[in-house]
Order: structure tokens, then C-alpha cells, then sequence
């Protein structure tokens, strides 16, 4: 089993129009969530979308049978699976849905930290992290690809120091829950 950060960049939020700029990953300790290795950030300009789509199948073996080849753990991984779909089938890639295979999603521990509140849930406003990246397509258009990677690290930063934490913190919760 291996566990991955995992997040994208696009140009917008329609994945019928809208393409990805950027896949990230990173391998995670099962136990610990903590990074092993590096981030690795595939990108758009350097090749091309199609490029970049059949690299990540072809690296994190996400179409390999063994449903725990590539476990994606993020936030809001709808978001990444609903572009994934679509932007495979335009690109003529091998169709993926990574929400079909097991994944863990921290989008619904930052809704309950938030009190039940889907509004002010995401993680910039649980984190450190620097906006939501809606500035990411004018970058892009601007060829301004360091702050889009300075983005990219941030976030990955902040989204890993959040996981770590939740995996320090959750065991402690269940004990006390069991304990009441």
C-alpha cells in the first residue's frame, strides 16, 4: 500500500474547457503521514497536458489492478477525480477514478473542524496556506511559472503539516471517545 499526496492545478473549474497545469504527489509514511522522498510537481508548459496525465499513470502505477497501488490523500479530491475523468477521455488516455479505489480525503475532518460548515472550510482557512489559487490560471497566462510552483510548495507544505498533525492527534481522540 502506498500513500500519496496528491493535487492538481488547472486553468479553471470546468474540466470540459479547463485543463490541468499541474499534477503534484508526494509519497506519505502509512503510519506517520509524514513526506518520504520528494514532491513532484509535473508540468503543463515544460510538455504537455497529455504528457503530463500519462506520466502520472505511468508513475504511480494508478491503473495497476491492486486497488492500494496509489492511495490519493487530500482535500476535496472530487474536485481531482471529476478532472482527472474528463480530461483522461479528452487527452485519449486509459479512464482513471481515483475515488473508486480506496483514498483518503481530509475535506470532510476540515468540515467538521468547521463545525459542520462547508463555508470556511477549506484549507487555507484551516492552515497557513496562501489563498485558494484562483490567481493560478492568470500566472499560467502570464508565464509566471515560479509563483506557481512557490504556490504549489506552500500548499503542499501547509496541507502536510496539517495531515501529520491529524495523524498525531485522531488515535488520541478515539482513545478518549472510547474511554466516555
Amino acid at each position: 500500500m502506498v500513500n500519496f499526496y496528491f493535487d492538481i492545478e488547472t486553468t479553471g473549474l470546468n474540466p470540459k474547457k479547463d485543463k490541468i497545469l499541474t499534477i503534484q504527489y508526494q509519497e506519505l509514511d502509512r503510519n506517520t503521514g509524514e513526506p518520504k522522498g520528494e514532491l513532484k510537481i509535473l508540468k503543463e508548459w515544460e510538455s504537455s497536458e497529455k504528457e503530463i496525465i500519462n506520466k502520472f499513470l505511468l508513475d504511480t502505477h494508478i491503473l495497476d489492478n491492486y486497488p492500494f497501488s496509489f492511495i490519493p490523500v487530500g482535500y476535496n479530491l472530487n474536485f481531482e477525480n471529476i478532472f482527472l475523468k474528463e480530461r483522461t477521455k479528452i487527452n485519449r488516455l486509459p479512464l482513471i477514478d481515483i475515488l473508486n479505489n480506496p483514498f483518503i480525503d481530509l475535506r470532510v475532518i476540515g468540515i467538521l473542524m468547521n463545525k459542520g460548515e462547508f463555508k470556511g472550510s477549506g484549507l487555507d482557512k484551516l492552515t497557513d496556506k496562501d489563498g485558494t489559487g484562483k490567481n493560478i490560471p492568470t500566472l499560467y497566462n502570464n508565464h509566471e511559472y515560479e509563483k506557481i510552483i512557490k504556490y504549489i510548495e506552500k500548499e503542499a507544505e501547509e496541507f502536510l503539516k496539517f495531515n501529520v498533525w491529524l495523524y498525531k492527534k485522531l488515535p488520541l481522540l478515539l482513545t478518549q471517545f472510547k474511554e466516555e
